[in-house]
């Protein structure tokens, strides 16, 4: 019983990580109405601008991380939005989806290019102490993992749901054209949008690579995960991406203890392909009508 706590918490830990990331497919679907491919590098990218501003520019922890958050909301917020999707937004689709898989290309071959194919360590930010609890060792680390994530989430919910910005946001979303009308300025809630999915994307990559460490491959499978996870829960759905991610990381903590951890890589693919069949829409997701 205290293994499978142990095993628990861990997969909740590394599930909110990836629930951050299923988000932001969420988040630029409903933005810009496309799959934003280069999700993966997203949450890679941030890690090594951390490593930048520590190795080469001699910042403190702190003032890395900072350094890190802001550089990723210019580059993957801003930059993102104004260069890529912004000007082919009116053809969305097929196009843009092509965009984000060069874009991801670039990124992954960029950073092998200027900081190297290695692994690098990256410096713990949380606590690497145990606890013992009703005889089960329980990560420090793992427990903030899933307060700092489930905070994270609970706060963009609310700001949502209860700030005159967040509801804008969710009739941009939901309807640009009446928006528009009643007022609301949809491509600074766009923007908006984009800059929330970068900030997330950090926090995912200032948590999970203290674990995984820094590498220029973690991308690909961060991004399919995330991906899945956001397929699952339900693509249309924010909290479809929390249990999604939730779901996968417990599902391949408890496959790798208890049956075997050679094929845990194909779980995912098998719960998207359970799901498809069984539920399209996903666990959470609802139905959308659309005229073609």
């Amino acid at each position: 019983m205290s293994q499978f706590a142990q095993v628990l918490l861990s997969g909740l830990s590394t599930g909110s990580i990836y629930a951050l990331a299923a988000i932001g497919f969420t988040l630029i679907w409903q933005a810009a109405q496309t799959v934003n491919f280069a999700q993966g590098e997203f949450v890679m990218l941030p890690a090594f601008f951390v490593l930048v501003a520590i190795n080469f520019l001699g910042m403190p922890l702190w003032l890395a991380l900072l350094f890190g958050l802001l550089m990723a909301v210019l580059v993957l917020g801003l930059l993102f939005k104004k260069l890529i999707v912004e000007p082919m937004l009116p053809k969305t689709g097929l196009p843009l989806i092509i965009a984000t898989m060069a874009l991801s290309i670039l990124l992954k071959e960029s950073v092998k290019e200027f900081y190297g194919a290695e692994a690098q360590p990256f410096p713990d930010i949380l606590p690497q102490q145990t606890m013992n609890l009703a005889g089960a060792v329980i990560s420090v680390q793992d427990i903030l993992n899933l307060v700092i994530s489930i905070t994270a989430v609970v706060a963009l919910t609310l700001f949502l749901n209860r700030t005159i910005t967040g509801r804008s946001m969710q009739a941009t979303a939901q309807n640009p054209a009446v928006a528009t009308i009643l007022g609301i300025d949809t491509k600074r809630m766009v923007l908006y949008t984009f800059l929330i999915n970068a900030g997330l994307a950090a926090l995912a990559s200032f948590l999970i690579s203290p674990l995984y460490l820094a590498k220029f491959s973690n991308g690909e499978t961060l991004g399919v995960v995330a991906f899945i996870a956001a397929i699952v829960g339900g693509f249309n759905q924010i909290r479809g991406a929390i249990a999604g991610g939730l779901l996968i990381g417990v599902l391949d903590n408890l496959t790798a203890t208890y049956i075997t951890a050679e094929y845990r890589a194909a779980l995912p693919l098998v719960l998207l392909i359970l799901i498809i069949l069984w539920r399209p829409q996903g666990l959470l997701g609802t139905d959308e009508g659309r005229q073609v």
